[in-house]
């Protein structure tokens, strides 16, 4: 038989349930995430079937630009209009639906792994469905697991500026390199970490 918590320890324990209403909070951002991956899948079946309309919504999305029009001094006065959905707006689009559906993979972990590591227990053993990482999930595992996923977010974002490398400037690509690295090997640096604090534990 457990001995009865006493009021104090009691209401400290019991204070863990004030981060159900942020959990709840994270999977209305889900439902946002989700409308949103549809709209951007819509207007890309439109734009595919000459929608052109669907066609600008899309390009103003992902920040695509034509060739420019330069005047005579070289000054950029425009640029050349785009009249059907080509293969760089096409994989611009497509990797910005993979960047949406990681990003919901990452709050898929973070509700359902912190849920179960810091608020209450959702008794899924035996569940058919249950994740198969998380019968052995704490908070070290889901530390590294997280930063695993950003560093795959960040690969999708990298990708999509190198793409897109003539909307940016020079300095804009190497900022984001730079940040990719750094989270590349922040990654490395907690995954190492959990080596040292669990190898001890298992010997």
């Amino acid at each position: 038989m457990t001995t009865p918590l006493r009021p104090l320890p009691r209401l400290i324990f019991a204070s863990r349930w004030l981060q159900l209403p942020l959990y709840v909070g994270l999977i209305l951002a889900q439902g946002v995430y989700v409308f949103q991956f549809w709209t951007e899948l819509v207007h890309l079946i439109e734009a595919a079937f000459g929608d052109q309309h669907a066609l600008e919504l899309l390009v103003k999305s992902i920040g695509y630009k034509s060739l420019p029009i330069k005047d005579a001094a070289g000054l950029v006065v425009g640029y050349e209009p785009i009249a059907k959905l080509n293969e760089t707006i096409l994989m611009l689009v497509v990797l910005g639906l993979i960047d949406v559906v990681m990003i919901s993979n990452l709050l898929i972990m973070v509700i359902v792994g912190g849920y179960e590591t810091f608020v209450s227990r959702m008794e899924l053993e035996g569940h058919p469905d249950q994740p198969e990482w998380l019968s052995h999930v704490n908070a070290s595992v889901l530390k590294v697991k997280l930063a695993t996923a950003i560093i795959g977010i960040s690969s999708i974002h990298l990708l999509k500026t190198f793409i897109n490398a003539d909307n940016y400037k020079e300095q804009t690509l190497l900022w984001q390199t730079v940040i990719h690295v750094a989270f590349l090997l922040s990654a490395m640096a907690i995954a190492y970490t959990d080596r040292l604090l669990v190898h001890p534990e298992k010997h």
